[in-house]
């Protein structure tokens, strides 16, 4: 499997006892990344959202991008979700890394210290070049949402 190198530092005021971003099994794409709340914890009720601290800032390379992804057992057991998923972490970006958690389920949740509450998944970049011009048509043409049929 290849391997990016990503460069991590806390920010000031983080607990440095919490782990960094781990690939829990050798097939992972997401390594997963860990609530830091020193002074506690974040309760979400149903419908709210925040913005949960890692305490992390990275320095990725050019050319690659870090995307941050829902885990799918706190989505499926508590709704959880993260509203701009997958965000984006861009290589020029320096500052913390903060995880927008939304609670879409029945019940509050807490957010606790240390906890796993999304993963990291490492890109490459491709840019586009966006330039005028005619574009060809194809046999499905302007046709949006539900367009193709059913099934």
């Amino acid at each position: 499997m290849n391997q990016v190198r990503i460069i991590l530092d806390w920010v000031e005021g983080a607990e440095t006892s919490v782990a960094l971003p781990t690939y829990q099994t050798a097939g992972a794409a997401g390594a997963d990344v860990r609530a830091n709340l020193p002074d506690g914890a974040v309760e979400l009720v149903p419908g709210a959202r925040a913005l949960v601290p890692t305490g992390l800032r990275m320095e990725i390379p050019p050319g690659y991008e870090v995307q941050v992804r829902p885990r799918s057992g706190l989505a499926l057991k508590h709704g959880l979700m993260l509203v701009n998923s997958p965000g984006t972490i861009d290589s020029d970006y320096r500052g913390p890394l903060g995880v927008i958690v939304l609670n879409a389920g029945d019940a509050a949740f807490t957010v606790t210290h240390g906890m796993r509450i999304a993963q990291l998944v490492v890109a490459p970049v491709v840019q586009g070049q966006f330039v005028m011009g005619e574009i060809n048509e194809t046999e499905r043409g302007a046709g949006g949402f539900g367009s193709t049929g059913q099934g």
